[in-house]
């Protein structure tokens, strides 16, 4: 059966299970708001909206985004750590696993630090909301992953090894997204917050290629870990990342007379 040859088998636990397939489609709402113009409260689209529409019905604490990204990423990061540390001896493939994500998080802190410019800030209740969600979701990976592999004697492991694929595309993924964010960073000097059409590396294709690369990244994850939660993963951020990225093309030919038409959103000559 395909699904065995590449899966390991679920967790005996439902709930982890319907948390699982829970994940895709919350991730697509994710997506499909965004697309229906619902944003978080921190992203560009919704910075230039609360600067435009100034009518604050509640109280709400802002915060910077910098401060605002770094409460994102920082728990997931320790999370990661705090893993290899209390489990050394779970074998290659969950050390692997766990070692990518925590390294996942420790560029995203790097970047925060040292790469991103900030154009606005964000609400405290939505980083928290975030932050939570990423150290959640890591977390439960990291679990199951452990769990999986503690059930393998007595169940069936994949008959196909794609963990090594998956370093690969790892790598590929995460190099990729840090180019384009770095790309990104070039575009402003210090001080600058308005918004320039992107060039260099895919921009030129996509309006997204750090979304794209992200993807990459997350499908290596799941193939290092080959579980169905990792797999679910996966397939929420493609879903979430389609909306996000339709969105900013979207946005970016409403604010932009000249935004070349040919440039996707995701997906090279596709999307």
């Amino acid at each position: 059966m395909f699904f065995a040859s590449i899966f390991f088998p679920p967790p005996v636990s439902l709930s982890l299970n319907i948390i699982s397939v829970g994940m895709v489609v919350f991730a697509a709402s994710l997506g499909y708001s965004e697309i229906k113009g619902k944003h978080m409260k921190y992203s560009k689209f919704w910075n230039f909206n609360s600067r435009s529409i100034k009518s604050a019905k509640k109280k709400e604490i802002n915060i910077s985004s910098k401060i605002g990204m770094l409460l994102f990423y920082t728990p997931s990061f320790f999370a990661g750590l705090a893993s290899l540390w209390l489990c050394p001896f779970e074998g290659f493939r969950f050390r692997l696993l766990t070692s990518a994500l925590t390294f996942h998080f420790f560029k995203r802190i790097f970047e925060v630090l040292f790469i991103h410019k900030y154009s606005g800030g964000m609400v405290l209740d939505s980083a928290i909301v975030v932050s939570l969600g990423y150290v959640i979701t890591t977390t439960t990976m990291i679990y199951i992953q452990r769990l999986s592999q503690r059930e393998e004697l007595i169940l069936d492991q994949p008959t196909i090894d794609l963990k090594f694929v998956g370093i690969i595309l790892f790598c590929l993924g995460i190099s990729g997204n840090f180019y384009h964010h770095y790309l990104l960073s070039r575009m402003r000097r210090n001080g600058e917050k308005e918004y320039r059409i992107p060039t260099g590396g895919l921009f030129d294709k996509v309006v997204c290629p750090h979304y794209l690369f992200e993807l990459i990244e997350f499908w290596g994850i799941f193939f290092i870990s080959q579980t169905l939660y990792a797999f679910c993963n996966a397939l929420g951020v493609t879903f979430y990342l389609m909306g996000r990225s339709y969105i900013t093309r979207t946005w970016y030919l409403s604010k932009f007379e000249h935004f070349p038409k040919h440039v996707k959103a995701l997906f090279p000559y596709i999307f």
